[in-house]
């Protein structure tokens, strides 16, 4: 504990003395790493499962969502150095402690973060609102590892800029922080393989079967009235917003996918 605290130090007046281009490199650095190990771990996956599949085969890679992710893989860049800038002007603190304290910020932030999400993520699908901010991401129905990245820079930006006023407020400890983004890509990169790596008892075990997992997010893909949670099915459950077969069509296509879609797609 001593050594992960004096690493956090080093880095910490690290960050604070960078120049702007040095940190603004670092953090590229950063994103494309996560960027590349969402790839190569997500094609692994796919393959690895590709006997469980929850969507239909997706269609050829076009240029336009290849850009689309690279530009958002830049904007997630710019939104880390906006909170950047907000720590070192003192508008975003949090602790050095990384006892029990810390390992509670985790759930914290995850029901919290979940809790906003949804509300942001049905906001989203507003009619108003959806051609400017959602459509884009729903282009893509039959979902794969890059469609993570695949979205509208505005909503992007909305989920960067939701994630910093929420630390803003909340003082979290900066090994809860990291623990919380990381799994923040972890489900968000399983959300969008297409198979379901997770096992069927996963969904008859108390407490982890409200975890989501590829079949619940391919299913908002599928039926965008449904599944607008990231975390968890809690708020999905409570304003009665979860796809009523998702239990049943864990782990598989849904029959009402597979019915309008040619058998010689499906494979």
């Amino acid at each position: 504990m001593i050594g992960m605290s004096f690493r956090f130090e080093e880095g910490s007046q690290w960050l604070q003395k960078a120049s702007l281009s040095d940190a603004g490199l670092m953090f590229l650095f950063e994103n494309l790493l996560i960027f590349v190990l969402v790839l190569l771990m997500g094609d692994w996956l796919v393959r690895r499962y590709r006997h469980r599949p929850v969507t239909v085969p997706p269609a050829p890679l076009t240029r336009v969502e290849i850009v689309v992710a690279l530009a958002n893989v830049v904007l997630n860049t710019l939104i880390t150095l906006l909170g950047w800038q907000m720590w070192k002007h003192g508008l975003i603190r949090f602790r050095t402690d990384v006892g029990w304290a810390a390992v509670a910020d985790v759930p914290a932030l995850l029901l919290i973060m979940d809790l906003l999400m949804y509300w942001l993520h049905r906001v989203a699908h507003l009619r108003f609102l959806y051609p400017y901010m959602h459509l884009f991401h729903h282009r893509y129905e039959r979902v794969r590892p890059l469609t993570l990245f695949a979205l509208n820079p505005v909503e992007n930006l909305g989920f960067g800029c939701l994630w910093l006023a929420v630390i803003s407020v909340y003082p979290a400890s900066w090994l809860g922080m990291s623990v919380y983004l990381a799994l923040n890509v972890v489900f968000g990169a399983v959300g969008h393989l297409g198979v379901e790596p997770l096992p069927n008892w996963w969904v008859k075990t108390p407490v982890i079967r409200y975890l989501t997992g590829s079949s619940f997010h391919a299913q908002h893909h599928q039926d965008l009235h449904y599944n607008f949670g990231f975390y968890t099915l809690l708020w999905d459950r409570i304003f009665g917003t979860l796809r009523p077969d998702y239990h049943q069509c864990y782990g598989q296509i849904p029959m009402a996918e597979r019915e309008k879609t040619p058998l010689s797609v499906i494979g």
